[in-house]
């Protein structure tokens, strides 16, 4: 597998695992994967009456950085503008929003997945 693949696949595993641990964690899942022009919010949820737009980051490791650290300033304003076209496509208004990040870090000789959730991990 090419290493386009082996990152797909560890990205689905991290998206995977992250959305298991949000529902334990009392969140309720109301959009995967929500496709913009300008890219993708991996998690749209809801927590405690709020809606929380989750960005999800895996790595197998953290030799280049722990994974919240993936998580730029530029990145910050495209999650929100593509959280404001998730407002305004479903008509959403005066609704408490917040950002979340939740960090993967796969261990594939233990075959040990360590999942972080960091709650209103930056405003925008």
């Amino acid at each position: 597998m090419d290493m386009r693949g082996k990152n797909l696949e560890l990205g689905k595993r991290g998206e995977t695992a992250a959305e298991a641990f949000l529902k334990k964690k009392g969140y309720r899942i109301l959009e995967k994967n929500f496709r913009t022009p300008s890219g993708e919010i991996d998690i749209i949820a809801e927590h405690k009456k709020i809606l929380v737009f989750v960005e999800v980051k895996t790595r197998a490791g953290v030799e280049f950085g722990h994974p919240l650290t993936a998580v730029t300033p530029a990145k910050q304003k495209q999650l929100g503008r593509m959280a404001e076209l998730y407002l305004a496509r479903h008509k959403i208004t005066g609704r408490d929003c917040r950002f979340d990040v939740v960090s993967v870090i796969v261990d594939e000789m233990q075959d040990d997945l360590n999942v972080e959730l960091f709650p209103g991990a930056f405003r925008v």
